[in-house]
């Protein structure tokens, strides 16, 4: 399938943008057939706002009731594409940040079947990263991080980036009423694509700034990362490793937590027991407790290089149209 060829819609979520998404809309070339301007119950009635200025035929607004966050206003958008058919859906916000310009970047990898989604990078051009603050890299690095542990898509980085485009095959088979919706809602979505084994890759990109303001608080959000990160960590580890498939690397990783448990609380123990009797630790001891130690580590280094090569390599919608085509017609 072509660019001209397939059926590329754009979903644009909508709270308190109506500066900006008269030019955003503007922007998006003719390769896109739909546009789904989705009004999350903003205050400022956006949705109200483009019907009475915007006349371009593509636009169409959707509607929640009430606001969902940026993951909800999405999922409501990427529901009303699938229910149109089609074939690629596009995720823009409407604060002016993001280069419609670049939308056929992200659309190729999916029509040739190199990907099932795909996400801008902001950090990928060295000129860019070395103009930015130490604190903002530092702070994507560490997301970013995370997201690998969470997610199991060790390449990938920016994982805040809301630059996305998918194939409408991989939305359909998302979960919608549990993925996260409000700023989790990107991180969330890397997590369940994992679960389908879609394939996901990074595309680079610059970022534009203006006048927006961000909602974003970092000191509020955090605490709540963390836990999720943690949460679709072991959910994952869970449904990989035990529940759809098991390996050597299944065995690895929880042989691994208590050698290291077990060698770190005996340590812990005979050191606590040295510092009150004042008695050194003798060295025979000392290497009873490091033994189980560094061979656990290893174990779970062992599983986390396995789960680096686990990353999926064969897109999802490929699969699923293999697979339809090989089950027998009724007639």
């Amino acid at each position: 399938m072509t660019l001209s060829e397939a059926k590329i819609a754009v979903i644009i979520p909508c709270y308190k943008v109506t500066s900006h998404i008269l030019g955003v809309i503007d922007e998006i070339g003719s390769e896109v057939i739909k546009i789904y301007a989705v009004d999350d119950a903003c205050p400022d009635r956006s949705g109200d706002f483009i019907e009475a200025h915007c006349s371009d035929p593509r636009v169409v607004v959707v509607r929640n009731a009430q606001n969902q966050g940026v993951g909800g206003a999405v999922m409501a958008g990427y529901q009303a594409a699938i229910a149109d058919e089609m074939d690629i859906l596009v995720k823009i916000d409407g604060d002016g940040q993001m280069d419609p310009s670049l939308l056929p970047d992200f659309v190729a990898p999916i029509l040739c079947g190199e990907a099932d989604y795909t996400k801008g990078n902001r950090f990928f051009d060295l000129e860019e990263i070395r103009q930015m603050p130490k604190v903002r890299l530092f702070g994507n690095a560490a997301l970013s991080f995370l997201t690998k542990l969470s997610s199991g898509y060790w390449d990938l980085f920016d994982p805040t980036n809301g630059y996305t485009a998918i194939h409408r095959d991989a939305a359909r088979h998302l979960p919608f009423n549990k993925i996260s919706r409000r700023y989790f809602f990107e991180t969330d979505m890397l997590f369940r694509l994992n679960t389908l084994r879609a394939v996901v890759i990074d595309i680079p990109m610059d970022a534009r700034y203006a006048d927006e303001v961000s909602n974003l608080k970092i000191s509020k959000i955090v605490g709540e990362f963390l836990v999720k990160h943690m949460r679709n960590m072991g959910k994952r580890i869970f449904y990989s490793y035990y529940l759809r498939d098991m390996s050597l690397a299944s065995l690895q990783l929880p042989l691994g937590l208590l050698l290291v448990g077990l060698g770190g609380l005996f340590g812990l123990s005979h050191w606590i027991s040295s510092i009150n009797s004042g008695v050194p630790t003798p060295a025979g001891t000392v290497m009873l407790s490091a033994l189980p130690v560094i061979l656990g580590t290893q174990f779970i280094l062992a599983f986390v290089g396995h789960d680096v090569q686990a990353v999926p390599k064969r897109a999802f919608h490929l699969q699923r149209k293999s697979k339809a085509a090989k089950e027998p017609k009724l007639k």
